[in-house]
């Protein structure tokens, strides 16, 4: 019995090596948290900037946007993912480095790579959003793309941005069909959802 469960224990031993040596593993949870701080106060910067042009972007549906004020949100929104990123590699890199692991590899390119493609379309897509003028469909689809990319991406790194990626697909689906909320949800996903995965990751794998 004790040599069945010996074979058992060093053969997960070995999937979970095999399982490491495939995924990249050192994506920080603290990532997660700075990008969730940052959504939050660029979501405060829209929303002042909506309230001071006297905009009620719930019940125009950001028809009576003008092309000053979308060219602010998007602005605002492009400052935010360049924030976020620039604070997951330092968080990352630091975390690599703590665990005496490689930062850039093999598998670190396959991870952005099945990310940044759903993320490139949304990115288009988004942008054809615009351009027709159907504001009040960007946030959800925003989130839905994202979801999908992180759903892409959990085949590559940790297993638990799976679940982030399943929620914020299911709350751009909500944003979709309850429309006039696209900053709210906008908010919850690309912040607090954030915030909260990655608290949960970080005394998870690093504390």
């Amino acid at each position: 019995m004790n040599q069945q469960q010996d074979q058992l224990a060093t053969l997960h031993e070995i999937r979970n090596i095999m399982d490491r040596s495939s995924r990249f593993i050192s994506l920080s949870g603290l990532s997660g948290v700075a990008a969730g701080v940052s959504a939050l106060i660029g979501a405060a910067v829209a929303k002042w900037y909506l309230v001071t042009h006297q905009i009620n972007y719930s019940e125009s549906l950001g028809q009576n946007l003008t092309r000053e004020s979308i060219l602010f949100l998007v602005s605002v929104a492009a400052l935010v993912f360049i924030a976020a990123l620039c604070l997951a590699v330092f968080f990352t890199a630091r975390n690599a480095k703590k665990k005496s692991h490689r930062v850039w590899d093999s598998k670190t390119e396959r991870m952005l790579v099945n990310l940044f493609i759903p993320l490139a379309a949304g990115g288009i897509f988004c942008a054809i959003l615009i351009y027709h003028s159907l504001l009040y469909l960007v946030a959800p689809a925003m989130l839905i793309f994202y979801g999908c990319a992180l759903l892409n991406t959990s085949k590559y790194t940790l297993s638990d941005i799976r679940y982030l990626g399943l929620c914020e697909i299911t709350l751009g689906l909500l944003a979709s069909f309850f429309i006039g909320y696209g900053l709210l949800a906008w908010t919850l996903g690309f912040g607090v959802l954030h915030i909260v995965y990655g608290t949960l990751v970080y005394f998870k794998y690093e504390r």
